[in-house]
Formats: structure tokens, sequence, C-alpha cells
């Protein structure tokens, strides 16, 4: 979904006044100050707007949030488990320049190889996973201690030394 950033996912109903919890990837404390809509992943490759009425920070990735039109605790159930969106603007404005998310749309190069642009990046406990597209094949890209040798933000690349077959394992 281009120009749009996928911040996190909506967790769990809070209160009975439908107050959702939406767990995020923005890399720091936030309230989502600014921002009046929200996308909600609706099927696959879509989503629906929806209008923020309050955010407030629970903790350093979850957030209280109150949607227009959500008003009570089932309402806001059917809403768990469910990917949230921002406009690349709201996005750029709200994240942390630090934030895993801020490497989609950087280019991961193997060995001085460009291989393609990060469409997703996934959080892991120990790796960030970068999915990527290449001969119309997902590839995933692991970025840790031994695979990471750098990131360029001028030039929007991320520089790694990937493991011999990694990436036969997905285009073999």
């Amino acid at each position: 979904m281009a120009g749009y950033y996928k911040i996190g996912k909506l967790v769990a109903a809070h209160g009975l006044n439908g107050e959702l919890v939406l767990k995020h990837e923005l890399g720091k404390k936030n309230a989502l100050k600014g921002i009046t809509t929200i996308f909600v992943s609706d099927k696959k490759d879509g989503f629906l707007p929806w209008f923020v009425e309050g955010a407030v920070a629970k903790t350093d990735d979850e957030i209280y949030l109150k949607l227009e039109t959500i008003n009570d605790r089932e309402t806001a159930r059917k809403l768990t488990q469910k990917e949230v969106w921002l406009p690349e603007a709201d996005f750029k404005k709200t994240a942390a320049t630090t934030a895993p998310a801020m490497l989609l749309g950087y280019t991961i190069i193997d060995n001085g190889n460009a291989l393609s642009e990060i469409l997703e990046v996934i959080e892991q406990p120990h790796q960030l996973l970068c999915r990527l597209e290449i001969n119309g094949k997902e590839v995933l890209i692991p970025l840790h201690q031994e695979s990471l040798t750098q990131i360029n933000h001028k030039k929007k690349q991320v520089m790694v030394e990937l493991p011999d077959g990694l990436l036969d394992i997905y285009l073999g």
C-alpha cells in the first residue's frame, strides 16, 4: 500500500466505552499528537479510515485509542487484531527517527548488489526482518549484528552481508 506505513496493531479493547489498545512500532512513547485519522486493515490490501477522538500514551509501545463511533466494548473488540496504518506524512511527523519502520522504502544492498526496496519491517525479539520482493517472489532479509554492516540515511540504503545460500532459499 504505497504511501502508507504500518504502525502497529489494535491488540485489545480497554474499558467499557470503546477504547482500544494500539501496540505500535513508532520507536518512542507517543500519543499520536496531531493525528486525526488512522487507517485500519479491512481486507487484504485494503483499509478503512477511522477518526481519532482521543489518544493517550500508555507505555513506550502502547497507546489507549478512542475512535469516533466506537462507544462500547463489543464494537471495539471487532477491531482487535487488525493492523493500523498512517499516511506517509503523518508517519514521518509521528515516528522516531530511530524507529525500524523508518527503513521502509530503503534499498537493501548485499555485498554491493542492490536487491530491492524494503516493503515491510517485521520486528522480532532479536532481529528485524525486512520483506522485499525480488523477481515477483517474497524474500525476508534478517537484520542483526552479523548481517547488518551499515545504514546510509542520505542514500536510503541498508548494507548487509547475507549468509551464503539465503537468497537461493527464496529465489532458487
